[in-house]
């Protein structure tokens, strides 16, 4: 039978002498692979699973240049199933169903599998990795996609109940110099036998920079080896700018906001500070974090700190005048601001509580005195009857119910002990004892 897409079957001879560095030391077998040793260390299933083909459908999860295409290669170099390679930012889904259509045939004619590699598989939406459930279902297909992106979001529940989700994590400076070295030493793929030198602590400082990206990391070697000689200054050339692994629609999103709000939370300033920095130096849109800012402000300080929302606001506003870089200092003020504040959640839980006691069916008629009564009929129906002015009454305070019978003393905010919400708990404490002596003189003269 012949090959199916034999021109999407992945090119497993060695890359061209001009490839990227990257191509030509992309390690071929398991001893070579570095880093991952949890999932593939000796006795790992996932290793078992390679070593003997015996692979069921993976997801392969993790930041770029962790190894998850290297991976998928060296798979294909020791299985006896039938391998085909797709990028789902290259080819769509029309093509994919052609293969599992042949794939089938495939099967029934040979006995063998097609193991299907999908690079960026949450390209492909929900609807479109539905066509994959059948062929997976049946055997015909194994699937093996690779991410950016947290499965949960990005990959249908059906498809993630029949695969299982390896997470690859970033690899460490230890590894990433080990691949470093290995690529300026190696003669045959690598940078070997061109007398390269490299000056004391650059390897280290690519490394460091590489924020566990290996591909990141021989790209700037490359670059640098055109110098012959890679000096500190030749280094710093070739960054240009740290390899930040930041997306702004994905999880590494939603970790940095979380790890912002957390830490203005714990009242850790530097956390803070970094943090912000590293969403800003990621491309993250300012008026997002200001937001999240404002949001802050309210839900964390609330009335602890009533300046702390007008602030958040003033940040927002200045960065939106400013513009960048200048207004980012205006974000980094309020952050500091907020990090440093005194704490409550109270307006937070207050307003909780309530919604909570509505969506649970406490939805009372408005009590009859504190109705307006804009009509005589009205009026004469009893709107606003009893109701109580405050500024008749000391310090403003009646002892009316403004709260539906049904909810009668139900107390929604309490003020913590910490800020500004210490003054208002002592003068809630003062109005609760007015209310009291509004009603002893009520009983004694009813009149």
């Amino acid at each position: 039978m012949k090959p199916l897409f034999p021109e999407l079957t992945p090119q497993l001879m060695e890359p061209p002498a001009d490839a990227p560095l990257a191509d030509r030391m992309r390690p071929r077998t398991l001893p070579e692979f570095v880093g991952q040793e949890k999932m593939l260390g000796p006795g790992s299933l996932l290793r078992q699973a390679i070593e003997q083909d015996g692979l069921r459908s993976l997801i392969l999860w993790g930041p770029p240049g962790t190894g998850k295409t290297t991976l998928a290669m060296i798979i294909a170099r020791r299985t006896k199933a039938h391998f085909v390679s797709f990028s789902a930012v290259l080819s769509g889904i029309k093509e994919i169903k052609e293969v599992m259509k042949d794939a089938e045939q495939f099967r029934r004619a040979t006995g063998r599998r097609t193991i299907l590699f999908i690079d960026e598989i949450h390209r492909f939406n929900r609807a479109q990795q539905d066509a994959f459930l059948p062929y997976v279902e049946k055997g015909d297909i194994v699937l093996i996609g690779a991410t950016t992106e947290n499965p949960s979001f990005e990959l249908n529940a059906a498809l993630l109940s029949r695969s299982k989700v390896y997470v690859l994590e970033m690899l460490t400076e230890p590894e990433i110099l080990s691949i470093l070295k290995r690529a300026l030493e190696d003669d045959e793929r690598g940078l070997g036998g061109r007398g390269i030198t490299a000056d004391d602590g650059v390897l280290e400082e690519i490394a460091r920079r590489a924020q566990g990206d290996a591909r990141f990391a021989l790209n700037c070697l490359e670059l640098a080896a055109a110098a012959h000689r890679i000096t500190p200054e030749v280094v710093r050339d070739a960054l240009q700018r740290t390899a930040l692994y930041y997306d702004k629609a994905g999880e590494e999103h939603f970790n940095l906001i979380s790890a912002l709000h957390k830490s203005m939370r714990s009242s850790d300033p530097d956390a803070a500070i970094y943090w912000l920095a590293r969403m800003l130096e990621g491309g993250e849109d300012p008026m997002y974090i200001a937001r999240r800012i404002v949001r802050f402000a309210s839900e964390d300080i609330g009335n602890a700190d009533p300046r702390a929302l007008t602030i958040a606001l003033a940040a927002r506003d200045a960065f939106h005048f400013l513009g960048p870089p200048e207004g980012a200092l205006a974000l980094a003020q309020a952050v500091l601001y907020m990090a440093t504040a005194p704490r409550s959640d109270a307006a937070y839980r207050a307003l909780g509580a309530a919604m909570s006691d509505i969506r649970s069916g406490k939805v009372e008629p408005v009590p009859m005195n504190i109705r307006n009564a804009p009509t005589g009929l009205m009026s004469g129906l009893g709107y606003g009857k009893g109701y109580q002015h405050a500024h008749d009454y000391e310090e403003g305070v009646t002892d009316q119910d403004c709260l539906p019978p049904g909810l009668k003393g139900r107390v929604y905010y309490q003020p913590a002990d910490s800020g500004y919400e210490k003054t208002i708990r002592e003068r809630m404490e003062r109005f609760a004892e007015l209310r009291k002596r509004i009603g002893a003189r009520r009983r004694e003269d009813p009149g």
